[in-house]
């Protein structure tokens, strides 16, 4: 089981990353000439603020929907990996564990989903 969660951290980060790389060289392929003007503060655009948003700006081939995409690839991983330890220990019949995971993913679910 040790060997299945330290892959499933391992692959979860190389595909951010790479995901978030391609969206990086995309971005500046795009906007890398564009002078930056700090006097004026822009926030991120609404559609990066919700994961349906992403999606919708990483079909659309938007780059900084891209690197959204890779961080939230990031952020998923351990979730990941929280509901992969709790299968297995459910395969195990280790009850207790499957309650701590559950309380664990339950908790991590509330703080993505509500903040």
């Amino acid at each position: 089981m040790e060997q299945m969660v330290g892959n499933l951290l391992r692959i979860g980060v190389l595909i951010a990353a790479a995901v978030t790389i391609v969206g990086g060289i995309a971005f500046m392929i795009h906007h890398g000439s564009l002078v930056p003007d700090h006097s004026v503060f822009r926030g991120q655009p609404a559609m990066l603020s919700s994961v349906s948003g992403v999606i919708s700006g990483v079909l659309a081939l938007e780059p900084a929907a891209i690197v959204q995409l890779g961080i939230v690839l990031l952020i998923a991983t351990p979730v990941a990996r929280v509901l992969l330890t709790l299968v297995a220990f459910a395969v195990q019949r280790d009850w207790m564990y499957v309650l701590i995971s559950a309380i664990v993913l339950a908790l991590l679910a509330y703080s993505l989903l509500v903040g």
